[in-house]
């Protein structure tokens, strides 16, 4: 026997209020919804171009075409810094796309860096290298995690902008990447060990979801003054133009270079730090004591004897 909840449950699904192919009704109005800006989806459509990208390198390395796998890591850590870019100076930031690009930059800089070590290399070692290649994809995606919490914490100070706590997603697939600049480079005698490639796999893993301080850049290239305007674009056509002539020379150069900086963004991090706690010693010492306060009332009791013993207010 049909409940009555069944049976009027299925009362209203066989004569559904707006029924999905009829046409409306005189006098019944459906929700419309608000139309979404154009600036608020050319950041998404640049985040779903950088996806495409990552998918794509990989299976471009399960193809042993590493070089073409490569370059689709570049282009989507490129895209990666101009969607965010434009989304802040279109005004186009929301929610879905912020949670779009996390996802995107997991599959990205997690995954896909992954398994194009363990195809070229790490493969040799067998569960060994499948461990490695899972530690580093993990850490990427512990890092993103950690990032999206830490947006929302209104006790940073202003300063800490300036920083990633650990190495960003982007910053780690590029740089777990140098054994296979190395080997395209093709220096003579030079054959580096799957050992040290599994050695080095890790510690940039364990480098994301580390606490040392990074130096973000992103309040480079937000402006640029008049008389900089020529020499940018002809430095940003230079290095364009030496990437694509020499690709892996230019990726190892700025690997190496990334890789020594983290000490001075370590020191930079260290001196805004100590600056900080300087200025809050200095308004602590600046406001007046509580006793003292009380000493320089009118009509106030002296101290007891017994100072653990507050004194009676009147």
């Amino acid at each position: 026997m049909v409940s009555p909840n069944k049976r009027s449950y299925n009362t209203r699904m066989a004569n559904p209020l707006f029924p999905p192919f009829e046409p409306d009704r005189p006098g019944s109005r459906r929700r419309r919804f608000r139309a979404i800006p154009i600036r608020t989806l050319l950041p998404n459509l640049i985040t779903l171009l950088a996806l495409c990208a990552g998918l794509t390198a990989i299976r471009l390395a399960a193809e042993g075409r590493y070089d073409w796998a490569l370059a689709g890591v570049v282009f989507a850590a490129m895209l990666d810094g101009i969607d965010g870019r434009l989304a802040r100076m279109l005004k186009g930031t929301s929610k879905f796309g912020a949670e779009l690009d996390s996802l995107a930059d997991f599959v990205n800089f997690g995954v896909t860096p992954a398994l194009i070590l363990y195809f070229w290399d790490l493969h040799n070692l067998k569960n060994a290298g499948w461990i490695a290649a899972l530690v580093f994809a993990i850490c990427a995606g512990l890092r993103l995690a950690r990032f999206n919490v830490m947006l929302d914490n209104p006790n940073r100070p202003s300063w800490a902008g300036n920083f990633f706590t650990g190495m960003p997603a982007p910053g780690g697939a590029i740089c777990v990447l140098l054994p296979i600049y190395v080997s395209f480079i093709g220096f003579p005698g030079l054959s580096i060990p799957t050992a040290l490639i599994f050695v080095y796999t890790l510690a940039i893993g364990l480098l994301m979801v580390s606490q040392l301080p990074v130096y973000s850049g992103k309040k480079v290239g937000m402006g640029v003054p008049p008389q900089m305007v020529l020499p940018v674009f002809v430095g940003v056509v230079a290095f364009f133009a030496l990437l694509l002539s020499f690709p892996w020379e230019v990726l190892t150069v700025g690997t190496l270079c990334f890789l020594a900086s983290l000490p001075f963004s370590w020191m930079a991090f260290q001196e805004y730090s100590r600056k900080d706690a300087e200025a809050a010693a200095a308004a602590h010492a600046a406001q007046p004591a509580p006793s003292a306060v009380a000493d320089e009332q009118p009509g106030a009791s002296p101290p007891s004897e017994n100072s653990e013993r507050p004194a009676r207010l009147n």
